[in-house]
């Protein structure tokens, strides 16, 4: 299934995509795409719906955020051996966690802030693995039954704040529309490896970075377990699981975001996100 929320920012509702393509309205069988609805239980229950009994959705809605409320953003730092080489630095011998704010947490197409007194806005495509199934210490081969689905995110990262201005990552990652999510959540039963889909990302038209799962060091189920070791996941948390190479801090010289650009990304079946780059608001 290809799951959704549409409407406005704070009133979106949830939905499905059917298999022409066409949206169709879920709020009359569920709240949100949140909580319990994410676990087995809830996603069998989806699947006998017949999506034709379900209402049509008009004209092209917003698209907000695959699911709702998310209680843990949790990114996994230079999990691709060649970006970790383009950042100089050495690749991790464990995962590296932070800490990206929910209230970073925006629809797939909308525009994304250049902070006040940015200078190095950049853009990272990433595969986003959504929980599904309460996790606390699993076993790696049993951690992705604790996967509801998966999601195009794009970890937009100010790397002045991230890396010159004291403290922790999270610092530069946290601004307002800095984690668009989506703009479906595609359950896991439809992804058959997630290690093995491409990803690529664009900037005004030319191709910044192109990628493949294969190449991440720690892999979903990996990663799903380690967490599970130091925190608590629960239904509706995301991990953003790393960028490839390509990033603008990576080129020589780097190449940032400013205002008035267009960024285009996609993960492999995972659907495709369009963002303009805006001042700042207030």
């Amino acid at each position: 299934m290809k799951l959704l929320r549409f409407g406005e920012p704070g009133r979106e509702r949830p939905g499905l995509v059917d298999q022409s393509g066409s949206l169709r309205d879920l709020s009359g069988i569920v709240d949100d795409i949140a909580g319990d609805v994410l676990g087995d239980a809830g996603l069998d229950m989806l699947r006998r719906i017949d999506p034709g009994t379900l209402p049509l959705v008009g004209g092209p809605p917003r698209i907000g955020a695959c699911v709702g409320r998310t209680g843990k953003f949790i990114c996994v730092g230079l999990n691709y051996a060649d970006h970790a080489r383009e950042t100089g630095k050495e690749p991790p011998a464990e995962p590296i966690l932070f800490m990206k704010a929910t209230s970073a947490i925006c629809g797939p197409d909308d525009d994304i802030e250049i902070p006040e007194g940015s200078s190095k806005t950049d853009w990272e495509v990433e595969l986003g693995v959504v929980i599904g199934q309460r996790a606390k210490y699993v076993r790696e081969e049993d951690a992705l039954e604790h996967v509801a689905g998966y999601c195009t995110v794009n970890d937009v990262s100010e790397r002045a704040f991230q890396s010159e201005r004291g403290g922790q990552w999270t610092k530069g990652k946290s601004h307002d529309t800095f984690g668009p999510v989506g703009p479906w959540l595609v359950t896991r039963d439809e992804v058959a490896d997630p290690q093995a889909l491409e990803l690529w990302l664009e900037v005004d038209g030319v191709r910044r970075q192109n990628g493949s799962t294969r190449t991440m060091i720690f892999g979903v189920a990996s990663l799903v377990s380690y967490i599970s070791r130091f925190m608590t996941l629960e239904p509706g948390d995301i991990i953003a699981t790393g960028t490839p190479p390509g990033v603008g801090l990576g080129h020589k010289p780097p190449v940032f975001l400013r205002a008035g650009q267009t960024m285009r990304l996609s993960v492999e079946g995972l659907g495709t996100q369009t963002q303009k780059t805006i001042p700042t608001r207030h």
